[in-house]
């Protein structure tokens, strides 16, 4: 739980006796590869930690299809933030992508940080506003940029993710094709 203390005393003022009693209330937790850590259709009462490994948020259309819309590396908070505020059923699935070790922050353990901790709303917010800010840039990179500019972008925001995800979510991140994956590559490696 080193890393969730570091992560919180790097965002806010926060006393020993703050931190201990917020810990207490959190739990490390590992999961396999492909494993699911949270799923649709239930409300989420959990935001995790990541202290290892990579997860991705995903849905299935009508069809049944899966579409990737983020990945969550290591140092990161992840959750359907949305209807883990709202308390409503999630669309999406958060699933670990290799052997991924989190810490659990609970809906309890959240609720407990904005009464008690001194700065409890802070944290909450710069949490909150991360994710808007992440979410907000996304949104723009699949209206603004070509599949080209994704492509080239992707290591900055997610670094060595061609060696820990599989190709066909990456395409589906981009916004592509796994063909059209392969050609930006190929293209990528020529230049």
């Amino acid at each position: 739980m080193e890393q969730l203390k570091t992560a919180v005393q790097q965002m806010i003022t926060i006393t020993e006796d703050e931190m201990t009693h917020f810990l207490k209330s959190c739990f490390q937790k590992t999961f396999q590869r492909k494993e699911i850590l949270s799923y649709p259709n239930i409300i989420p009462n959990e935001i995790f930690f990541i202290e290892s490994g990579i997860i991705r948020v995903m849905l299935q259309d009508r069809e049944g299809k899966e579409h990737t819309l983020h990945f969550a590396l290591e140092q990161q908070f992840v959750a359907d933030y949305a209807h883990f505020m709202n308390k409503t059923p999630s669309v999406y699935a958060l699933q670990a992508l290799e052997p991924t070790s989190v810490v659990v922050l609970s809906r309890t353990t959240i609720e407990w940080g904005y009464q008690h901790l001194q700065e409890g709303d802070k944290l909450g917010r710069l949490i909150a506003e991360s994710y808007f800010i992440y979410h907000d840039h996304r949104i723009q990179d699949m209206y603004v940029r070509t599949p080209k500019e994704r492509y080239d972008a992707i290591t900055q925001v997610f670094p060595a993710i061609h060696a820990r995800v599989p190709q066909h979510m990456i395409a589906s991140y981009l916004g592509i094709t796994s063909v059209h994956l392969s050609r930006l590559k190929k293209q990528a490696i020529k230049v």
